[in-house]
């Protein structure tokens, strides 16, 4: 990132629900490591949580304010970046529009990531001309504040590419104007879920950022571990523990020779690894639960702290979509 110093940073959450680790450890805290050196845009994607909530989409609007209350009290500086709900910037969606007029239906219809989803929300009718189009509503996302560079794993690589290929496609059509933005790779901690598999709210394995301790504690004794030690005298492997990941990132490094030791010579009990495990996630979510608690019992900080996010953002995009207009010649 040295290279990307001072560079623009755009990206966003779709508020479908309570942050859980996997948010924090695969984008959040990489997020507060980025606000620290560039000028970061974090929006609320409530736009793009209609192309799959559209048939009841209810339970967005509280789910606004609570992503917003995980995301400062994860870490992340209302006065270091911009913070702000996509749906207040209207320009997102006239940008849409511009960009839609441009990209061809195949590259929307190739798009990796589309196919997936369809297939993992088969119970969801997603044959609908606006979540075949999402790609161009976060391309303009992203584009209408001309970012250098934006934070991605490596499973949406290719809806940036596309990003790129819209930026290149309209540069050649009216004359440079959008930066082609950079990739930054997102570092991808292994964080499976309570069962093994990938940690989902959806699946009801995870543990949320704002979790109860005690819900917390019961969720973490009742994980899976090495299939290996059926018994407690049975040698394990760390490599194959569902726990160890979660060692890897909240235990001290010091320690982790004594369990990985522990566990494949049979000294240490998944019991014991457990409880460890606990005493550190706890002291690891105390100081995101206090801020959390002083959040709620505050509810216009958050009001404050979108209102002030957006009118900086929209100053941004009215500037910017200003002067796009004007390369169109549709400045009336």
């Amino acid at each position: 990132m040295g290279a990307l110093k001072n560079t623009r940073i755009v990206s966003g959450m779709r508020p479908t629900g309570p942050l859980h680790l996997g948010h924090y450890f695969g984008v959040l805290a990489n997020w507060v490591e980025l606000e620290r050196d560039h000028d970061c845009f974090f929006f609320v994607a409530d736009w793009h949580a209609l192309t799959t909530e559209y048939a009841d989409p209810s339970r967005i609007k509280g789910f606004v304010p609570e992503l917003v209350k995980d995301w400062v009290a994860g870490g992340l500086d209302p006065e270091k970046c911009v913070l702000f709900q996509q749906s207040q910037v209207r320009e997102h969606v006239e940008l849409h529009l511009y960009l839609s007029m441009i990209t061809p239906v195949s590259w929307l219809e190739r798009c990796p990531t589309y196919k997936d989803m369809v297939k993992e929300l088969a119970a969801k009718d997603l044959s609908t001309y606006g979540f075949l189009g999402y790609p161009v509503l976060m391309a303009s996302d992203i584009l209408l504040y001309r970012p250098g560079a934006v934070p991605v794993g490596q499973d949406q690589l290719p809806h940036l590419e596309l990003t790129r290929e819209i930026a290149r496609r309209f540069n050649y059509l009216y004359g440079e104007f959008f930066p082609e933005p950079a990739a930054v790779l997102t570092p991808s901690p292994k964080m499976p879920g309570l069962d093994g598999r990938k940690m989902s709210k959806s699946y009801g394995n995870s543990i949320a950022l704002g979790e109860d301790p005690a819900v917390m504690k019961k969720k973490v004794m009742g994980m899976l571990t090495c299939a290996k030690r059926a018994r407690l005298k049975d040698p394990g492997d760390p490599k194959e523990c569902n726990l160890f990941p979660y060692h890897e990132l909240l235990t001290d490094k010091a320690r982790l020779p004594e369990i990985v030791e522990g566990c494949m010579n049979a000294t240490w009990g998944c019991g014991d690894c457990k409880k460890l495990l606990v005493a550190n996630l706890t002291a690891f979510l105390e100081p995101i639960h206090a801020k959390r608690q002083e959040l709620d019992r505050n509810p216009s900080m958050v009001r404050d702290i979108l209102a002030s996010g957006n009118a900086r953002a929209k100053a941004v995009a009215e500037r910017n979509l200003a002067e796009l207009k004007e390369l169109l010649n549709f400045n009336f």
